[in-house]
């Protein structure tokens, strides 16, 4: 069977569209990083439902302001603890990507748990624990 032009022309546009399609994947690639997010976002939303900020908890465990922020995004000992005990639970269970499935802590912590992510991706996590809830 013979094609027209007109589908000729169709086809090879084809690639052209693939390729704009590939430019707008999902900003989150792995499955790693968005779990993480997640994670993040769970461990906040369960702190606005016990009535806590970031700060708050800072304060209350006497940790050094802007600790508890950045325990949500990179691996911090007396964060994820100050963190848990507001929390009345177990670090190990907030966040079983820095721990192991018995408790404890990985040592060293992997490389892709300092990652930084985007405010888009904290955003469009933080949405999607609200959702989940």
């Amino acid at each position: 069977m013979e094609r027209t032009n007109r589908e000729k022309e169709a086809l090879q546009c084809l690639p052209v569209l693939n390729e704009v399609s590939l430019m707008h994947r999902d900003r989150i690639a792995d499955k790693a990083a968005k779990a993480r997010l997640d994670e993040a976002a769970r461990v906040k939303f369960k702190l606005d439902a016990h009535g806590y900020s970031l700060y708050d908890v800072d304060r209350e465990y006497g940790l050094p302001l802007g600790t508890a922020g950045t325990t949500l995004r990179e691996p911090n000992a007396a964060g994820e603890r100050a963190i848990a005990a507001a929390l009345n639970a177990r670090p190990h269970l907030l966040w079983r990507s820095r721990y192991h499935g018995d408790g404890r802590r990985k040592t060293p912590q992997p490389a892709e748990n300092y990652q930084r992510s985007t405010k888009r991706d904290r955003r469009a996590a933080a949405s999607n624990a609200e959702v989940a809830a």
